[in-house]
């Protein structure tokens, strides 16, 4: 028995005593000992050993390069930056968070009235480190740990849910609805799926045909929510009026896509209302409001994706000053004191103190120009610095141009 088949005999012995590797990492192995042959047998196998046994969570040894593989390959603390790429074609990371899929919309128009917009999606493929197209799926959101997606097929609303393997690209199991979903979003530990509900498609717009009359009503069709648990696929459904005139003098009408999500402690859901008079509203799961929980979630804005900070001592804000500056803010969840901070738009936590964000270049600051010729950028509270991670979105402002938008995730 040479030395290659001693070390692949005892990598299978402990691979059958511990959780399954990554792909390909026996053949890593191998070509580590090659590039290594001076070491002793000895001291490569106790190696390896020690490596397979460990291998979900301890980083494999670095090239030297800032770059990061897949959870359950490197640790995750390390930043994956590709400032020449947008889209981005390898994986953008940072921190606790990676970009887990993205996906470019269009509009398109289905009558005189009536346009839709249509997602198309890329998702990350772990075996060849690149973000593949993904055209089956009208919706995406990836569970914590990016193993797993729960995805919606062409047509919205859809009748049933999908949880995807994202390691084979297999749906794994679907969940037949009662009530159409739109929607779909985690819970922080990936243990619950809430999926919003609608009798029409959330991404319709519709317009006059004569352009000298104002805009048709059309309210919103969400119809409520269902709260699954993902590994038993049990559900309950939760209705929530569309909103209006309510009782109490508050006008809570809302968007024809307003979705639903957990609340930081996964109690609760909550979705935005976009009114001046209240921007949020929190349902338990039977649908039945709720107040707003005395805790940083009162300061979460509905369009901003970043939300609450890990330790849950920061949310991220809105713009600091007009919607065309490079500055945010992020708000104390204990005082609900703000602090300015580099970024356009906040979009997810890498750790309790940094960001990723969209930001512009330096002078493309300007009304009307600068949102749409943004990067991603990596920021930190109390500091100047960013760290650029992909290339500028182009300049259009026109939705159907095909500016990609991200989907970040635990990893």
């Amino acid at each position: 028995m040479n030395v290659d088949d001693l070390l692949r005999d005892t990598l299978r012995e402990q691979a059958a005593e511990q959780p399954p590797a990554g792909p390909g990492f026996a053949d890593w192995v191998l070509a580590v000992r090659r590039r290594r042959r001076t070491r002793r047998l000895v001291t490569v196998v106790a190696a390896a050993v020690a490596v397979v046994a460990v291998a979900v969570g301890v980083p494999l040894l670095d090239s030297g390069k800032s770059d990061v593989r897949p959870s359950g390959v490197v640790g995750r603390d390390r930043t994956s930056a590709h400032p020449d790429q947008s889209p981005p074609r390898e994986l953008i990371a940072a921190g606790s968070t990676a970009l887990a899929a993205y996906y470019i919309p269009t509009t398109v128009k289905k009558s005189a009235t009536e346009k839709v917009t249509e997602r198309t999606y890329w998702l990350f493929d772990r075996k060849s480190g690149t973000y593949v197209k993904a055209p089956k799926w009208s919706f995406v959101a990836v569970a914590p740990g990016m193993k797993t997606a729960a995805v919606l097929e062409r047509t919205l609303p859809a009748s049933r849910i999908g949880l995807l393997d994202l390691a084979t690209g297999e749906v794994k199991r679907w969940m037949p609805v009662g009530h159409k979903v739109g929607g779909l979003s985690f819970s922080a530990d990936g243990r619950k799926l809430v999926a919003t509900t609608y009798t029409y498609n959330p991404d319709a717009n519709f317009q006059p045909a004569d352009p000298n009359v104002g805009e048709p009503e059309k309210p919103s069709s969400r119809t409520g929510f269902y709260v699954f648990d993902v590994a038993s696929g049990k559900s309950t459904w939760g209705g929530v009026a569309v909103g209006g005139q309510r009782a109490d003098g508050l006008n809570t009408l809302i968007n024809n896509r307003q979705d639903f999500a957990f609340t930081s402690d996964d109690r609760y859901v909550w979705a935005g209302v976009p009114s001046e008079e209240v921007n949020k509203l929190f349902y338990d799961f039977t649908g039945a409001e709720v107040p707003a929980p005395q805790n940083g979630d009162k300061y979460l804005v509905s369009y901003i994706d970043a939300g609450l900070s890990p330790d849950g001592k920061h949310v991220a804000g809105d713009f600091a000053g007009e919607a065309w500056t490079t500055s945010s803010y992020v708000i104390d969840s204990a005082t609900g004191e703000k602090t300015e901070i580099h970024g356009q738009e906040l979009l997810a936590w890498a750790d309790d103190k940094s960001l990723v964000a969209w930001d512009i270049g330096k002078g493309d600051s300007g009304a009307g120009k600068s949102e749409f010729h943004a990067r991603l950028v990596l920021v930190t509270i109390g500091s100047d610095k960013e760290v650029p991670l992909s290339g500028f979105l182009g300049g259009s402002t026109d939705v159907s141009a095909g500016r990609w938008k991200p989907v970040f995730a635990q990893r």
